[in-house]
């Protein structure tokens, strides 16, 4: 097993736990939003790990990260799942989401204890809503399909199917995977929060699969990729022959990458009145909502100071 060189944090540290976490435009933005939050002197460190990498390594991560004082916490991406399966003994505490859907995309730490938080049912709840028209759910009787069975898809899922919507709730909600196991275990998740919502697990090996959902989507319907393609890897999980549902929605997870499925659902967005978004507000609400949990911060999501948050990361944006 190679061992990850993680060295004890000469200052207050929060982590980058994904991919290509050196990529990504956080590592700009983190710097500006710290002085704009008077989080003092600190800073934000990526550590990269492979896709479903090996149990010892996501609990190196978890050790050195409970074991450093000047290390506070860290956001995850990709491993969400993989990492609190390989080390959940080591933490004090899991959230309600975090117990429910079996990841971690946020570990803090408060008094002393490692705590395990989910928050990808509320960033993800954050961004949908922007876009989604009101009440479109009950009013159009649309479907919902979820590429990918991920830790995003799994909260994404969570937050459509909650009881609380009522009847506006998608009439049935698709979820793709390209191995059976992760969409074993979405099931399973689902399974203890005992949703009521119709839900249909779909092997898809290859494109050309999803393409086959896809034309059976009721017009409205929303279409999303949650499966890392186009960023973590390239390509997307759909043909260039996928015919998005008419007056529906595509979202890319992706705010960054070839972005190949934005691609294709802009290119048949005149044709089938067809919205189109990428995952930049999402990236926004989950970094902010994370942040706040490390440093122990209520940062606001609506008014001038989090139009200010926005602007910052729209100019380092622009950048890219």
């Amino acid at each position: 097993m190679s061992e990850l060189h993680l060295k004890p944090a000469v200052k207050p540290t929060m982590y980058f736990v994904g991919v290509s976490t050196t990529k990504s435009m956080i590592m700009r933005v983190f710097p500006e939003w710290a002085r704009r939050l008077e989080l003092g002197d600190c800073q934000l460190k990526g550590i990269d790990l492979k896709q479903h990498d090996l149990v010892e390594r996501y609990r190196q991560v978890v050790a050195f990260i409970k074991s450093d004082p000047q290390s506070l916490g860290a956001l995850v991406t990709t491993h969400k799942i993989d990492l609190l399966r390989a080390g959940r003994d080591m933490f004090d505490e899991l959230d309600d989401f975090g117990a429910e859907m079996g990841e971690v995309s946020s570990i803090s730490k408060k008094d002393g204890r490692l705590c395990g938080g989910a928050k990808d049912p509320i960033s993800s709840a954050l961004a949908l809503e922007s876009f989604l028209p009101a009440q479109h759910w009950e009013n159009t009787g649309a479907q919902a399909f979820l590429m990918g069975a991920g830790g995003s898809s799994v909260a994404l899922c969570s937050y459509l199917a909650r009881p609380q919507h009522e009847e506006n709730r998608p009439s049935k909600i698709f979820v793709s995977n390209r191995s059976p196991a992760r969409l074993k275990e979405m099931e399973e998740a689902h399974r203890r929060q005992s949703m009521d919502v119709p839900i249909a697990y779909v092997l898809t090996p290859r494109p050309e699969d999803n393409d086959a959902v896809m034309r059976g989507l009721a017009p409205g319907s929303l279409v999303v990729n949650a499966t890392g393609l186009g960023k973590d890897a390239p390509g997307s999980p759909i043909t260039d022959d996928a015919p998005f549902p008419a007056q529906g929605m595509a979202w890319d997870f992706n705010y960054r990458g070839d972005l190949v499925f934005l691609r294709q659902a802009k290119s048949q967005a005149e044709a089938r009145t067809l919205r189109v978004e990428d995952g930049w507000l999402y990236f926004i609400y989950g970094w902010l909502l994370v942040i706040g949990a490390v440093f122990h911060r209520d940062i606001p999501f609506m008014g001038p100071d989090f139009d200010e948050l926005c602007r910052i990361a729209e100019k380092e944006k622009g950048r890219d």
